[in-house]
């Protein structure tokens, strides 16, 4: 939804009530991502949705639009969620950011209870490198 969406942060805030944890996630946007929003600006929604469903009046897709795309395209050779497996291989392998911060980009929580307690961040600004470098590497 646009009113998730900080352009002069560059930044998107996934409310709690959309996230599996229950706990708000934000996301810092590269400018790659930045740059696609602002080319959906044009398929306006009156409802607010960044990328609505053409087909269903400016409504939000249907959610399984997306699985259904990449299962035409790729002919069943991967899934929406191999898009955050990919992701998670990608940093594991290619950079050396430390391991929180990679599962800290996919809103996993990490360690014990304990653990989270006493370690309260959120790796923001490690993660908006890590998203940059991301965008660079999907974008060649």
């Amino acid at each position: 939804m646009w009113s998730e969406i900080d352009v002069p942060g560059a930044e998107w805030r996934v409310p709690e009530e959309r996230m599996k944890g229950g706990i708000e996630h934000r996301v810092p946007l590269s400018p790659a991502a930045m740059d696609t929003l602002e080319r959906a600006r044009e398929l306006y929604s009156p409802a607010g949705w960044c990328f609505p469903a053409p087909t269903r009046g400016g409504r939000q897709m249907h959610p399984t639009t997306l699985a259904q795309v990449v299962r035409m395209l790729y002919r069943g050779r991967c899934t929406v969620h191999g898009f955050r497996s990919s992701f998670r291989d990608w940093a594991s392998e290619q950079t050396s950011v430390p391991h929180a911060v990679a599962e800290a980009a996919l809103a996993h929580q990490v360690g014990s209870a304990v653990e989270r307690f006493y370690a309260r961040s959120t790796l923001f600004e490690k993660r908006r490198g890590l998203m940059n470098r991301w965008a660079e590497f999907v974008t060649r």
